[in-house]
């Protein structure tokens, strides 16, 4: 597991081929670096008990794997296809700033993989944990709530005033598994104000 971690570190970022280096960017063995922002090349996090540092492939004649290359997937999921709720649909820098704080203490965020587990042992985000969205409807989904998402009962339902801040991903802006869990989540009163949906997720 710890070997599959370490390699499967291209995650998030595994879609984002090199870029031009700007002219202030550091150097390293094989010329400029490839940053993640001009000000940041990598983000290290301690994930189960190990330090790991997140960063871009540096080989920039390097490919994503051939189960994220294929283009014939299902069709491509809305920016926002929770209307008329208003969930906020984030990119990779706000993935990695989930992630920071998460890794910094910040109890109040859940990052969640909505896949069902056999797409996990492909890889997951660092710091991810894995609730399949399937799980997410009757009487485990309200045990979830309650044991993994700090909400309590409440009048008439739910009462959500400590609920977590859910950042959500699947597969990728092709797969509906984790919009489905948030739809789901909504229908259950959950606020559209705490769930963030990553919808580049692992490609």
């Amino acid at each position: 597991m710890k070997t599959m971690t370490k390699r499967l570190l291209i995650l998030l970022l595994a879609s984002c081929l090199a870029m031009p280096a700007h002219a202030d960017d550091e150097e390293s063995p094989g010329g400029k670096r490839v940053m993640i922002t001009k000000e940041m090349y990598s983000l290290t996090i301690t994930h189960k008990g190990e330090k790991l540092e997140i960063k871009r492939n540096q080989d920039r004649k390097n490919e994503i794997k051939a189960f994220y290359r294929a283009t014939w997937r299902s069709r491509i999921q809305p920016m926002n296809p929770f209307e008329p709720h208003q969930v906020v649909t984030i990119g990779e820098l706000e993935m990695l700033d989930y992630i920071r704080r998460l890794d910094e203490g910040d109890n109040c965020i859940l990052i969640i993989d909505s896949r069902m587990p056999g797409s996990t042992e492909r890889g997951m985000i660092p710091l991810a944990v894995n609730i399949p969205y399937r799980d997410l409807k009757g009487e485990k989904m309200a045990q979830i709530m309650q044991l993994e998402f700090g909400v309590t009962a409440g009048d008439p339902v739910w009462n959500f005033r400590d609920a977590k801040t859910l950042v959500m991903y699947c597969n990728g802006p092709w797969c509906g598994q984790s919009p489905t869990a948030i739809k789901r989540l909504l229908r259950a009163g959950y606020p559209a104000s705490l769930i963030k949906y990553y919808r580049g997720g692992m490609q």
